[in-house]
């Protein structure tokens, strides 16, 4: 619980003091919770299920205020609570916003620690709404002249998809034995194919809006490319991992029965995603606008993964949901103290930006490799265990979604060039002290799990199986 409550009364705190907090203050209260987290791996492990770890009466005595913890659990919250921290540290250089940036910033990672480990079906879609409250006020505050028709058509897309979560969540609730809102209890409840395709179609909506998936991707490019740097890390690092953690805890537990039908939708649709993301990228002139479309391209290949339904698929899945916050992250940062240096991040007005900063330009360019899937950097393993698992799916489809390897590096290697050689046109400034901490820590993330992944995978190992003999046990399409 304190690590959800920490976070929020840290927000309240930050948003208090003003004009007199500074970096230091906002970035020790955002670690705080990462010093709990390693408590929770230490007291509960990550081999033993999903355990309870709070458990209070709330409403009523079966809708109750329940939180677990497991490998899957862990690992989001690793991530979250390890990027946060960074975010406000580097990702905050606008001080006009700063103080009010910080606190939504501190707001939203507790409200995502809830989301990640509500145990109760209602408490998870709370805290669900309850992560996007930040967004909106980010992004309809903070997002320049478009403000208003970039946050209506993402509140219209998360509402709806909310909505029709609420209801599959209901419809289960209304047929448990005891009226409760419990993992298990609505996990317990026997639909029959129909019931499930129907209750499996609201769940998927709220999910494939957050990730986003094709075509209901609408929403993504605008929101990341007009939001502020924090708003823009928040989204794309952090927040679309609700939707693909939601596939894997929620879906495919509690709507085993509709997978047969809407697997092959959802894998056709996810390599589309793919191949539309990275070709839109490569046409793009705007390095927040080509990141944005660059990661409905990376995530499009893990919703794929997923539903292949294999262990590795999964296991692929969820290396490459952390890798992607991290190199996300990393990029808009990159990006952010590109525009902060020279007034433009279009490729076309920039030039020679690695004779003015070398250690800029390492740190650039290791994310980019990580991006890139290179041997021995982040994004190699998790991309290579996702691609394998949809060759095992069927071999056209990876045929297709490897397509990626080419054309990520086509715009990555694009977007370095034009901004890092050629004739130098401007400056990038000098790093602070807090971003070159910020870099580091990315680059370590990109070196440690590019050399060491099995450290990684082993954390969800226990997670993963239990969900795959859930989903056998159930006559889903493992059976």
């Amino acid at each position: 619980m304190e690590i959800i409550l920490i976070p929020i009364i840290a927000a309240l705190v930050t948003a208090g003091l003003g004009k007199r907090s500074n970096v230091w203050i906002s970035t020790l209260l955002s670690l705080i919770p990462l010093a709990v987290l390693y408590t929770y791996f230490t007291r509960f492990g990550v081999d033993n299920g999903w355990k309870t770890i709070f458990d209070l009466t709330w409403i009523s005595e079966n809708i109750r205020f329940t939180l677990g913890f497991d490998g899957l659990t862990g690992m989001l919250l690793l991530l979250t609570n390890l990027m946060v921290p960074v975010i406000v540290m580097a990702g905050i250089r606008d001080d006009e916003n700063r103080v009010k940036l910080t606190a939504l910033t501190l707001f939203m990672q507790g409200a995502l620690n809830g989301v990640f480990m509500a145990q109760d079906g209602l408490m998870f879609y709370i805290f669900w709404e309850l992560a996007l409250i930040p967004i909106y006020f980010i992004t309809l505050t903070m997002s320049g002249e478009n403000a208003f028709k970039i946050t209506l058509r993402f509140f219209l897309y998360t509402f709806i998809g909310s909505l029709a979560m609420l209801a599959s969540l209901l419809y289960l609730f209304l047929h448990t034995a005891n009226y409760s809102f419990s993992f298990e209890a609505l996990r317990a409840v026997e639909l029959s194919r129909i019931e499930s395709i129907w209750v499996g179609a609201g769940i998927l909506l709220a999910f494939v809006v957050k990730i986003p998936l094709l075509p209901f991707h609408s929403w993504q490019a605008d929101t990341y490319t007009h939001s502020p740097a924090a708003g823009s890390m928040l989204l794309s690092g952090i927040m679309l991992k609700m939707g693909l953690y939601g596939l894997l805890r929620w879906y495919l537990p509690l709507a085993p029965e509709s997978i047969e039908f809407f697997q092959p939708w959802i894998i056709g649709l996810s390599v589309a995603g793919v191949l539309y993301g990275a070709l839109i990228a490569i046409r793009q002139k705007d390095m927040k606008r080509l990141i944005a479309f660059s990661s409905l391209s990376h995530v499009a290949l893990i919703a794929a993964g997923i539903f292949t339904l294999t262990a590795e698929g999964l296991e692929g899945g969820v290396l490459q949901m952390f890798v992607h916050g991290v190199n996300v992250i990393g990029l808009f940062l990159v990006v952010e103290l590109i525009e902060k240096s020279t007034g433009t991040r279009l490729l076309g007005e920039l030039g020679g930006l690695a004779k003015s900063n070398r250690s800029f330009m390492i740190f650039f360019m290791l994310l980019a490799l990580g991006t890139v899937a290179v041997p021995f950097t982040n994004g190699f393993p998790g991309e290579f265990m996702l691609l394998k698992a949809v060759y095992m799916y069927n071999p056209n489809m990876s045929l297709l979604a490897g397509l990626t390897i080419i054309f990520c590096a086509v715009y990555i290697f694009r977007m370095v060039q034009f901004s890092m050689f050629g004739e130098g046109k401007h400056e990038v400034l000098s790093l602070k002290w807090n971003e070159y901490v910020a870099f580091g820590i990315l680059s370590i993330a990109v070196l440690l799990i590019g050399f060491v992944p099995q450290l990684f995978v082993d954390v969800v190992h226990s997670s993963i199986l239990q969900i795959v003999t859930w989903v056998s046990e159930a006559k889903g399409v493992l059976s």
